[in-house]
């Protein structure tokens, strides 16, 4: 039984391999990323130097959330829509939200 998240709303999605590498290995290059921003900071770093390595970081980010919403709205949404489950559109007017904060 998977535990369920207070941020997660308990539904699942089977990825094709292709979507998954992707997705995965954009989120280890952001990981990477991060890891880097930790070194320099404990080693010091200058804080331009920081800031434009986060900047980079959260543009990977937004990237990475441009990628996944897309294929969201292909596949997750259309489907239901074509379902006749009307509802994933004000779930979908939520999500936009969220991300729009």
């Amino acid at each position: 039984m998977q535990e369920e998240c207070c941020c997660c709303s308990g539904k699942t999605k089977e990825r094709e391999d292709k979507e998954f590498k992707d997705l995965m290995n954009r989120l280890k290059r952001i990981e990477g990323q991060v890891r880097g921003v930790e070194n320099m900071l404990e080693n010091d770093a200058y804080c331009t130097d920081i800031l434009v390595q986060v900047s980079a970081i959260t543009s990977a980010l937004n990237s990475f959330n441009k990628v996944l919403l897309a294929n969201h709205m292909k596949t997750c949404v259309a489907d239901n829509i074509r379902e006749g489950n009307d509802e994933v559109i004000d779930e979908l007017v939520c999500t936009l939200q969220k991300l729009m904060k």
